[in-house]
């Protein structure tokens, strides 16, 4: 979905867009331009009005990723398998338990173990 906005602030990684919904929208410094930006103040500026592409919307997080590059493809949905922390295809290694180590003798171990009873 294309839609003109205003920029509301620019950082070194990219700009805030106000796309008129409550939150504003994040153009990453990549998607800014099909040449490569060093600094997104070179590109724009707080109050340019531009146009946008939505490429997600993450509600858990309360983000929206958007680009200037109108020719880029929104991502697919998120689903809860492709959530932060979950690598897709990649089973989850088991490890076999740690033999536990025999405690330490020294003085230090010892009052701490006193400590403990």
């Amino acid at each position: 979905m294309i839609l003109e906005g205003v920029v509301t602030n620019v950082a070194a990684f990219g700009a805030f867009v106000d796309i008129g919904v409550h939150q504003d929208g994040l153009v990453h410094v990549s998607a800014l331009s099909t040449k490569f930006v060093k600094d997104p103040r070179e590109v724009v500026k707080a109050g340019d009005i531009v146009k946008v592409k939505v490429l997600e919307v993450d509600l858990q997080r309360s983000r929206i990723a958007l680009t200037m590059r109108l020719s880029d493809e929104p991502t697919q949905a998120r689903h809860q398998d492709n959530a932060p922390g979950h690598r897709a295809g990649s089973a989850q290694r088991s490890q076999p338990p740690r033999p536990s180590a025999p405690p330490p003798d020294s003085a230090m171990a010892a009052a701490f173990a006193k400590l403990r009873k």
